[in-house]
């Protein structure tokens, strides 16, 4: 198992995708966090149906032009480190 060219090239692809459903993620929070009628409803959403919640914030970023998983998602939202968004995980964390 060598570091061949094609070997390379699949590693240098996975990165560079990887940071760019990151940045997706990072960039639909931003958007998402600036309307707070969305906001709110997604919370709402979250604290009735986890899943649907996170299905919401996925269909939301597919239409935006910013495709996400819910695994990212999840991710970046424990990774935050916001007081606001600690209490929507504990509170939806049997979904989440």
């Amino acid at each position: 198992m060598g570091c061949g060219p094609d070997r390379l090239s699949r590693i240098v692809f996975t990165h560079v995708c990887d940071g760019l459903m990151a940045s997706n993620v990072a960039e639909l929070y931003r958007r998402i966090a600036e309307d707070g009628e969305l906001t709110q409803a997604l919370f709402r959403q979250a604290l009735q149906d986890p899943q649907g919640a996170l299905r919401a914030i996925c269909d939301i970023g597919e239409r935006s032009g910013l495709p996400v998983t819910s695994d990212e998602v999840r991710q970046y939202l424990q990774n935050l480190g916001n007081e606001d968004t600690s209490r929507w995980i504990v509170k939806a964390r049997g979904g989440l």
